[in-house]
């Protein structure tokens, strides 16, 4: 074995691998989870909202579930800890964007959401560095968003901003485990449905009109990156933006 051979190689795909997804009752986690189950992955899927991941351990027969708040840094270690065996790779699709001007701004609660964002993926990555097999993955969720400036985009560009920063460094520290970003744009997802209300379907008719892909982005497409991201073991510390796009039309 040479000096730069450390991880373990494993069989084409997912087949015989465990991944854990933090954030499965719906949208990108759960799409990821299926896309994982469809490649011959085992899963132990993690949410807040125990109903949806009732339904989705009903319809994808994971490993195992818990129902917590991945913000939590106590429940998150322990959940981590009581993990029955090493695991491949864990995803990480908590938290939503907070868009707000600063004018309408409750300080208190955006120092809440920015620490609960970046300590949760910090807490992700120490309390799994020894479960996660050499060589597996963590893989975290972002946007695309807020690299441009724009009123009420404070804080979600402070993240757009941290985030990539954050996995490099990781990539870094934890390493043979592969540290890495996806960057999304607009995904057709519960959670954007819930942020548009009745803007949604013209946000939807927008896009596809002009997105160079002539389509909405849709969470099996974020998945099917996903996927790509856990199988292909020589990518580690960078950010993958996937947004049709997006980032290349004009305000």
């Amino acid at each position: 074995m040479t000096d730069h051979d450390t991880t373990t190689h494993r069989s084409p795909g997912l087949a015989g691998q465990t991944v854990v997804v933090i954030g499965a009752g719906s949208g990108i986690g759960l799409e990821t989870a299926r896309r994982v189950r469809a490649e011959g992955g085992r899963l132990v899927l993690v949410g807040r909202n125990p109903e949806r991941l009732r339904q989705a351990e009903l319809e994808l027969e994971p490993q195992g579930t818990a129902a917590f708040d991945a913000t939590d840094n106590v429940r998150l270690g322990q959940f981590f800890e009581e993990l029955a065996e090493p695991v491949d790779h864990v995803m990480v699709t908590a938290g939503a964007p907070a868009y707000q001007p600063l004018a309408d701004m409750d300080l208190d609660a955006v120092r809440r959401d920015i620490a609960d964002r970046l300590v949760m993926a910090l807490g992700v990555a120490r309390y799994s560095r020894d479960r996660v097999r050499a060589g597996g993955t963590l893989l975290f969720i972002g946007g695309t968003g807020g690299r441009r400036p724009a009123i009420g985009m404070s804080v979600v560009s402070a993240m757009t901003a941290a985030l990539p920063a954050l996995v490099a460094n990781l990539a870094l520290e934890i390493a043979p485990i592969r540290v890495n970003l996806i960057a999304a744009g607009f995904v057709d997802t519960p959670l954007s449905a819930s942020l548009l209300g009745d803007q949604l379907e013209s946000r939807r008719e927008e896009l596809r009109a002009t997105l160079p892909i002539r389509r909405v982005v849709g969470p099996e497409d974020v998945a099917a990156l996903a996927v790509h991201l856990m199988v292909n073991e020589a990518l580690t510390g960078a950010t993958y933006d996937i947004d049709g796009g997006q980032q290349l039309l004009p305000r």
